[in-house]
């Protein structure tokens, strides 16, 4: 009898807190702009849902906590009746195929979890909580502003507030220390997120999102491998790596123990089934940037074909 080929590393279970992960690749929260005037839409139903496997992680895209939230035209929000009625039948259709699901938010205000089975406070990019944590930018005099403390205590602060509110074993955070995205840089970025992951220890979240010092510009790649190590060691949860990975990468990544999931953004958006292209090594569908953020409802958001109907 043939032996049979190992397990790959992304493919292996995992125990999230109270979660039960059958693999560790992680659909990234993906801004896809088909939320028309910030309600979620029923093509979002089969968008999810086709990249939904049993125990697997998705992200939803960051979506707005209020009408001020919002940066990008027809990005979700769930502050009214009306959002949060339409986010139902989305989660109900990640659920029924078995799949956890997290939403993402912008800020903290009338957080409201249900139907989600956690939320994902987005720290990350240049958005609000990054401008406080970042010196290039927060120029303030007061308690947000000056030393690392005293930048890190508004998103300490977001973090406290939603603990507070949905418990801890349903936080989680996403984090990118290392990059510039709209001039928003630090200048000792390791400092920075050592700090962070050290504060967070003290709420218990579930996991810390952090994207690799790599990704340091939207679509600028430089070489910094093992850059998010010392936070990765120095957080007590679970470990969610983003920023450039691909197959190869991610099994490292898990193999040597660099983080516990992997977040993949363009080629799970591209490859709706990518953890059964992974365990095949199958090749993947290319994605089309032209498309990422029109509002079509399904070119380029549902019509990427499936493996079997590839082959």
């Amino acid at each position: 009898m043939a032996n049979q080929a190992p397990t790959l590393p992304l493919l292996t279970p995992y125990k999230m807190g109270k979660f039960d992960l059958s693999h560790r690749v992680v659909l990234a929260p993906l801004t896809r702009q088909r939320s028309y005037g910030n309600v979620p839409q029923p093509h979002a139903i089969l968008y999810y849902s086709q990249r939904t496997s049993k125990g697997g992680l998705l992200i939803a895209e960051a979506t707005g906590v209020s009408d001020t939230a919002q940066g990008y035209p027809d990005t979700p929000g769930i502050w009214t009746k009306e959002q949060v009625e339409a986010w139902k039948p989305i989660v109900n259709a990640v659920h029924a195929k078995g799949g956890i699901f997290f939403c993402q938010i912008w800020h903290v205000g009338r957080v409201s979890n249900s139907g989600f089975d956690g939320v994902e406070i987005h720290g990350a990019h240049g958005y609000l909580i990054d401008q406080f944590l970042k010196d290039q930018v927060n120029d303030r005099t007061d308690q947000y502003g000056g030393s690392l403390e005293n930048r890190c205590r508004f998103a300490l602060d977001i973090v406290e507030a939603v603990v507070n509110e949905i418990g801890a074993d349903k936080v989680g955070i996403r984090l990118s220390p290392f990059a510039d995205y709209m001039e928003s840089g630090d200048s000792n970025p390791k400092e920075l997120g050592l700090y962070l992951v050290n504060s967070l220890n003290k709420y218990g979240i579930l996991y810390c999102h952090m994207v690799e010092p790599r990704m340091k510009t939207v679509g600028e790649k430089i070489e910094c491998p093992h850059g998010l190590v010392p936070m990765r060691k120095a957080f007590n949860g679970t470990f969610i790596a983003a920023g450039g990975f691909d197959r190869e990468d991610g099994n490292n990544a898990v193999a040597e123990g660099r983080a516990d999931l992997i977040a993949f953004g363009r080629w799970f958006l591209a490859n709706p089934d990518l953890p059964k292209r992974f365990e095949l090594n199958a090749p993947l569908n290319k994605y089309n940037r032209d498309t990422f953020y029109i509002s079509d409802p399904v070119l380029g958001y549902t019509d990427y074909p499936f493996l079997d109907s590839t082959a």
